[in-house]
């Protein structure tokens, strides 16, 4: 079993991914500000900010895996912020040999074949447009990264959000740089579905160094 830190583990995302990892018996430590009100069996707490650099290198020793899942807003919502803090998770999970999986948006895909980002399209919604553009500049970091670090990258759907939860079905499609979409044009996936493609990558590496979507 591995030792797994989830940034952002009590947010939609993070808390879904701590509950898979601690099912299926990972030590798995859920990294917020503040503690929750719960935690699933066999999952435990550490409070601290992603902003830290002291903080993630002390949370990083004896990782094999890091799950970033924060997200440009709040405290983070100014442009270049977590980009910042990334690029410091990202020189710490090199030098400790740290696999890091970062959870971005839907905006950075193509909607199709050597069409547009959906970022630029004109129908993306405004209020979403620096969160968006914030973690496609994350992505661009990553894929200029050296050999030193194994990453990978993971686009939810495009409706995935803790607003539209969908239900846990048990299965996902894996797609890459392509939104991916069902018969009737949805882009959608639920937090528990998102979990266990991530676990599944976890345990049985198959994207190296590259990113991946993921919706029914």
């Amino acid at each position: 079993m591995a030792r797994i830190i989830v940034l952002g583990g009590t947010g939609y995302a993070g808390s879904h991914i701590v509950a898979e990892a601690a099912g299926r018996g990972h030590e798995v430590v859920a990294v917020s500000r503040t503690a929750p009100e719960s935690l699933p069996a066999g999952a435990t707490h550490s409070a601290g900010d992603v902003r830290d650099a002291e903080f993630l290198a002390e949370l990083l020793e004896g990782a094999e895996v890091v799950i970033a899942t924060a997200s440009p807003r709040g405290d983070l919502a100014e442009a270049g912020l977590l980009r910042g803090a990334y690029s410091t998770l990202r020189g710490l999970a090199a030098e400790k040999g740290v696999r890091l999986g970062v959870i971005g948006g839907a905006g950075s895909l193509v909607v199709a074949e050597g069409g547009p980002k959906l970022v630029d399209t004109p129908d993306f919604p405004e209020p979403f447009q620096v969160e968006a553009r914030e973690l496609d500049a994350v992505l661009e970091d990553l894929r200029a990264e050296g050999e030193e670090l194994d990453w990978f990258f993971v686009s939810p759907a495009a409706m995935f959000n803790g607003m539209n939860p969908g239900e846990a079905t048990g299965t996902y499609r894996i797609g890459g740089d392509v939104m991916l979409t069902d018969e009737h044009g949805n882009s959608e996936l639920s937090g528990a579905d998102l979990a266990l493609a991530i676990l599944d990558e976890v345990e049985a590496p198959a994207h190296r160094r590259t990113r991946f979507a993921v919706a029914y």
